[in-house]
């Protein structure tokens, strides 16, 4: 592993320097993915103690929703999820990683690790915990690509993105060959949906849409063999399903 260096793609002949994008634009890119970005920001206002609990709802379909415990986002990892870890092998990259429960738990069970996410608030706070994160996309260059022991996908984050497949793409890419990606499902099996997603705060203030998915195992298992990925096992945590793939 190489440390925290994001190095140019390569190429297979010389091409003009490209100019740099503005950091605007770069921030307008990100924040078009981002987990309820825009608007007033309850992910964000959330993270920081306005309130503990926010509803995920299909911004098509208002009564179809989810909540979100962000309390239990900023807690320590529990005995399970540590054990968890331990599933896969090797270094460990937290995709969505939020405050850093998961990289906490990785390097707990003397794993390295790093942890991804785009909230500002959330890489604040993991930082605050001397948490090795950075502000980063997926589907942007991630350090040490193609040499994780195991992608973390936890939380709901195989709705990153709103496409499943391309995230799973994405995922076998940055993963070493023979390495894990470890996902958490919808406790639905069959679920497998995607939609314009908003969150929705205590107040009732509403962030903007964006993309988001919902998978469970059934599902889960199409999406993973376009990617190349063999499942391996499966675990629960409480009511939360786990399925294991690895990198064939």
């Amino acid at each position: 592993m190489t440390g925290l260096i994001l190095g140019p793609r390569a190429v297979s002949a010389p091409v003009p320097a490209a100019t740099p994008e503005p950091a605007a634009r770069v921030e307008e890119e990100r924040t078009a993915d981002a987990f309820g970005a825009g608007a007033a920001e309850p992910y964000e206002r959330a993270l920081r103690g306005a309130s503990t609990r926010l509803v995920l709802r299909d911004a098509g379909r208002p009564r179809r929703r989810a909540h979100l415990d962000v309390a239990r986002y900023l807690t320590a990892p529990t005995a399970r999820e540590r054990l968890l870890v331990l599933e896969g092998d090797g270094p460990v990259l937290d995709v969505g990683c939020g405050p850093g429960r998961m990289v906490q738990a990785a390097l707990l069970a003397g794993r390295p690790a790093l942890g991804i996410d785009l909230s500002e608030t959330s890489i604040a706070l993991a930082r605050a915990r001397r948490l090795p994160v950075a502000r980063l996309s997926v589907f942007e260059p991630v350090p040490d690509e193609g040499e994780w022991g195991t992608v973390l996908l936890m939380d709901g984050n195989i709705g990153i993105g709103g496409d499943p497949a391309r995230l799973l793409v994405r995922c076998a890419e940055i993963v070493r060959p023979g390495g894990h990606v470890v996902i958490e499902t919808h406790r639905r099996a069959r679920r497998d949906r995607r939609f314009a997603a908003e969150l929705v705060g205590d107040d009732l203030i509403a962030s903007l849409p964006f993309p988001w998915a919902e998978v469970g195992a059934t599902g889960l298992r199409r999406h993973a063999s376009g990617a190349g990925l063999v499942p391996v096992t499966r675990r629960r945590l409480g009511r939360r399903r786990v399925e294991i793939y690895r990198r064939g």
